[in-house]
């Protein structure tokens, strides 16, 4: 679970607490507020992608699992414009696959895997990473 001004490191997954949103800042850091509901929701993927397109761009790796609605969809084709890596859990192993096939449909996706080659994906790219000291 996330901390407000924590320092995002590599190779980490930070989750947002109940009832606040995320967003990264400039300097790599977590910020948690109390805004607004994005998308009827809060914590919101949405508001998350934002700060990480404006944040880190091109060298941001995000993904939508299987989950109702569209939250950051619109977003991670934001994400995929700025040349960030960007995937959608496969609609076959998608428990519900509202928010991955809305994103396959406006076209955010570069990828569209099962969770086993997505942590494939994963594993390679954070091996790639770590080689190019990263």
């Amino acid at each position: 679970i996330a901390a407000h001004g924590e320092l995002v490191l590599p190779g980490h997954i930070y989750i947002a607490p109940d009832e606040r949103q995320m967003r990264v800042v400039g300097g790599g850091k977590i910020a948690l507020t109390r805004d607004e509901p994005e998308n009827g929701l809060r914590p919101s993927v949405s508001y998350f992608f934002s700060s990480i397109a404006e944040v880190y761009g091109s060298a941001a790796v995000a993904g939508l699992l299987t989950g109702m609605g569209r939250d950051g969809a619109e977003e991670l084709r934001l994400l995929r414009e700025k040349g960030a890596v960007t995937f959608v859990q496969d609609k076959e192993s998608s428990v519900v696959h509202g928010m991955p096939g809305e994103a396959i449909r406006l076209d955010a996706a570069a990828l569209v895997l099962s969770p086993e080659k997505i942590a494939a994906v994963l594993t390679n790219l954070t091996k790639q990473g770590s080689e190019k000291g990263a």
